[in-house]
């Protein structure tokens, strides 16, 4: 069985739903804040996120379904300043509890925690969105778990670009070969794919069904407990959860 040498998680829409029920709801408080009368229903939200990054959302979002917008002389500040209060909205609604983690993110982390097997976050959601997910289900020191955390704008380009898992494979020193990485979207598997990833594991969610997983290891609908095994898209239901042993097969 091939060793891990560390496991790389995606955030949003892997470890926890937080698209419908967190962010979209974020940024529509934002926009009712500043007095603007947009508002991304679910349908048109699951369109916008086929760009990545909150930032290049909103500014997609102006260019294809509301061009008549009279926008600021600074368009980026302008962005930067909705997007700034849509992260605050963001960490209210963690900390009232409202998205929880996806079935069986916990007991892997745990799991993997316990043995000592080293961790890793690759995604283009902030720093402060990844922090206030992490504390709000897993503790206030659940940060720590993760050697590296790679968020938000360190890299010039966001997935499907390879930066990311690049920068964050670089800071621990490792190669692709030997870590494995979760996803739930076919930009993620990309991203992680062309950073060198042979092993990628899909959890898709109601937003990334049907999207290209043809480069990913596993693809299920989630990650499972001992008593829920996860199912694959054909109806497989596996003989246990996504664990250690399991991923050691991959």
């Amino acid at each position: 069985m091939a060793e891990i040498d560390a496991l790389i998680f995606d955030v949003d829409g892997t470890l926890a739903d937080t698209e419908r029920d967190g962010h979209r709801v974020a940024f529509n408080r934002a926009f009712a804040d500043a007095g603007l009368d947009w508002d991304w229903g679910v349908d048109l939200y699951g369109e916008l996120l086929g760009v990545t990054g909150g930032k290049e959302r909103i500014k997609h979002y102006l260019r294809e379904f509301n061009p008549g917008f009279e926008a600021p002389d600074d368009l980026d500040a302008f962005v930067a300043d909705l997007h700034a209060a849509k992260t605050e909205h963001y960490k209210a609604l963690m900390n009232e509890g409202r998205v929880p983690l996806r079935p069986g993110v916990e007991r892997l982390l745990r799991e993997a925690r316990a043995v000592g097997v080293p961790m890793a976050i690759a995604t283009t959601t902030t720093m402060d969105n990844v922090t206030s997910l992490l504390e709000n289900t897993l503790g206030s020191d659940a940060i720590d778990w993760f050697a590296e955390i790679g968020a938000g704008d360190i890299v010039p380009r966001k997935k499907p670009a390879p930066d990311i898992y690049e920068w964050v494979l670089q800071r621990m020193g490792l190669g692709g070969d030997r870590v494995v990485a979760f996803e739930d979207s076919g930009h993620g598997v990309q991203s992680a794919a062309d950073a060198g990833i042979e092993r990628i594991v899909v959890t898709p969610n109601d937003y990334t069904l049907g999207q290209d997983f043809s480069r990913a290891a596993l693809v299920v609908d989630q990650l499972g407990e001992r008593d829920a095994p996860p199912r694959t898209p054909d109806g497989t239901v596996l003989s246990g959860p996504v664990d250690l042993e399991l991923l050691r097969r991959l």
